[in-house]
């Protein structure tokens, strides 16, 4: 990060240096420019002209022509950035320098004025090298300033002794110099602190991107006009709107009954901070009801201004429910299974017993009494089997399974076990080769505890029941239907469909399918309950090798 982080900052500046070099270029050429026309209007005006100048007028006007053509130049290159910036820069300082002392040699040896501009170039240039070799210019400036006096007063006026204008301007240079120095350097330390902590913030937006993005809760951030300014991955798969694009969409327009649910929200929050103000900023929980599961909502405002917006957390309560049902269920399987142990050995007792006495006494009262006493014996024997294959329910041996094969076979056997007319069951294969990755006992008591329920249900008359094979290309999907004709599942029975023990049937033990949607997703498959206005359907989805 460290690398990153100098190397952007390396860029950055580098940026910044040509920007204000560009910027001084159009100062220089504004001052050459300046001074033209002042030396044309005093040229072209002799009344103007100092008397005591003892440097030709001429050689300042060239001077001046000099230092225009030198500013037009550098504007060139430097807008074209070429050289590289820490040769262009010490190069038109330098050029800068001599130009300002020889203007000022030929106006006589004038420190103000001309002068001045002399700290003005060092100044802007130590602050655009950062601090970098400005005390070098300053010494440049100071030896030019002090060779130009000396000069003037071996060769020109021996009378003019005077080094004080010359040594104040030089001061005047390296003072300028020193305090761009300290200035550039706390700056650079600025820029360095502010783009580190600009990479941190980003960095830990990402992470916060990332973060939410993962959850397993739905993210909506909506803002006081109810547009969606951002949404997480989870959010469209719980609300199952994977393929429109959310981004500065209208809530209504995406989910109408969360848009509501937020609207009663605020008008509730309303009503209770007018009766109990506080600045305690609370969550709201409402449920909302989909086609495929339940959902919980929590409305957490942005602000302590309610209506400045409001980030909702989307929680699958199902799931939450159903992992919270398998943890008290594994708790209860290895109980219950040491429970079938110690009941079988009793129970197989009791079950011979019951032949034995079934075989020698011939009283039919008698014999009715001991066909009950085997019938529940077989029922509780049914229940240990139930219980002990819903705990071998994680100890899968997936093989590959050529799906109509075996579909064929299974459904062969079943009418004969169950004695059952072909007329009766219908059953329709697709012509591939579909292979899956699947326990075969799994598979078979999965669809053998589906149809025997669709038979229990059905009409009994011709295709009152169906297993169907479907294929989805696209995903990749199998799907296995099994429909009958009967009455269908009452609206207050659907939700506790999959509960373990739960049953209308006298003699059922509620295990049936909830030991096929255990099985299901011990192998990756999911076992899905369809809603039909006639009958029932329960389809398994597979994914295809």
């Amino acid at each position: 990060m460290a690398i990153d982080l100098v190397a952007h900052l390396d860029a950055k500046i580098n940026t910044t240096r040509w920007h204000s070099l560009k910027l001084y270029n159009a100062y220089r050429f504004l001052i050459a420019l300046l001074l033209m026309v002042t030396q044309n209007v005093i040229s072209n005006n002799n009344w103007l002209q100092s008397a005591n100048m003892a440097v030709s007028a001429d050689l300042f006007s060239a001077l001046v022509v000099g230092y225009f053509v030198f500013s037009i130049i550098s504007a060139i290159f430097t807008w074209l950035e070429k050289p590289d910036i820490d040769i262009s820069l010490p190069i038109q300082i330098i050029i800068d320098i001599v130009f300002i002392v020889l203007m000022m040699h030929a106006q006589d040896g004038s420190q103000g004025g001309i002068g001045l501009l002399l700290i003005i170039a060092i100044a802007s240039i130590s602050l655009i090298s950062e601090g970098r070799l400005a005390l070098f210019y300053a010494a440049i400036a100071s030896i030019g300033i002090l060779l130009e006096q000396s000069y003037r007063i071996l060769f020109i006026d021996k009378a003019a002794g005077n080094y004080t204008p010359a040594v104040l301007l030089s001061l005047g240079c390296f003072a300028t110099a020193w305090l761009a120095y300290s200035l550039a350097k706390r700056a650079k330390q600025s820029e360095l602190l502010a783009s580190q902590r600009g990479l941190d913030v980003q960095n830990m937006a990402q992470i916060n991107a990332l973060i939410t993005h993962e959850m397993q809760d739905g993210v909506l951030v909506v803002d006081q006009e109810f547009q969606i300014k951002h949404h997480n991955t989870q959010a469209e798969v719980l609300l199952g709107l994977e393929s429109r694009n959310w981004q500065e969409k209208p809530l209504s327009e995406v989910s109408p009954e969360i848009a509501s649910m937020m609207q009663h929200w605020l008008e509730e929050t309303e009503l209770l901070h007018d009766f109990a103000p506080t600045n305690i900023i609370t969550a709201n929980i409402l449920k909302l009801n989909t086609l495929s599961r339940e959902l919980r909502l929590r409305f957490l405002p942005i602000s302590e201004n309610r209506h400045q917006g409001a980030v909702i957390f989307i929680e699958d309560w199902s799931q939450m429910q159903t992992q919270a049902h398998q943890v008290k269920l594994a708790a209860l399987g290895r109980l219950t299974a040491n429970i079938a142990h110690e009941i079988r050995n009793p129970l197989s007792a009791i079950s011979h017993a019951n032949q034995l006495l079934q075989e020698e006494d011939t009283d039919p009262a008698t014999k009715r009494m001991l066909q009950i006493i085997g019938d529940n014996v077989q029922r509780l024997d049914q229940i240990i089997k139930d219980v002990l294959e819903l705990n071998r329910r994680d100890r899968t041996n997936q093989e590959m399974i050529h799906l109509e094969h075996f579909i064929f076979d299974f459904y062969t056997q079943f009418c004969a076990v169950e004695k059952i007319p072909a007329s009766c069951f219908k059953l329709t294969l697709i012509n591939a080769e579909t292979v899956i990755s699947f326990d075969r006992r799994h598979l078979n008591q999965i669809l053998w505890n589906l149809c025997k329920n669709g038979w229990r249900h059905c009409k009994k008359a011709e295709n009152s029941l169906k297993l169907t094979l479907a294929l989805t290309e696209k995903t990749k999907t199998v799907h296995i239907e099994i429909s009958d004709d009967g009455s269908g599942i009452p609206e207050s029975v659907r939700s506790h469909l999959f509960e373990p023990f739960f049953t209308t049937e006298k003699s059922g033990t509620g295990l049936g399918l909830y030991i096929a949607r255990e099985l299901a997703d011990a192998n990756g498959a999911k076992l899905q309950y369809k809603s039909s206005e006639a009958g029932t359907q329960f389809i398994i989805h597979i994914k295809k090798v």
